[in-house]
């Protein structure tokens, strides 16, 4: 593996797992009133896009953290639909 995939996972990471404190509030609060809707259903679709586009040219640090954002913003999207 080069050092460019190296530093594509590496900064890859650290803004993926940038959600997962928000993640892990909203899962011990049970409350999203500050989390605007319009953000999340942009920011998960956005991602997808970027996640398709990925595994069109077959990047591997666009796929493994798409894969992760997708997840994660997805959990919080989900998050603020069931809890208003």
């Amino acid at each position: 593996m080069s050092y460019i995939v190296i530093l594509g996972l590496l900064a890859a990471s650290l803004t993926t797992f940038s959600s997962l404190p928000q993640v892990i509030k909203i899962i011990k609060r049970k409350e999203t009133k500050d989390i605007s809707l319009g953000t999340y259903i942009l920011v998960v679709v956005g991602i997808a896009f970027w996640l398709i586009y990925g595994l069109l040219i077959r990047d591997l640090p666009l796929i493994a953290a798409n894969v992760v954002s997708l997840i994660l913003t997805a959990t919080i999207l989900f998050f603020k639909i069931k809890f208003g």
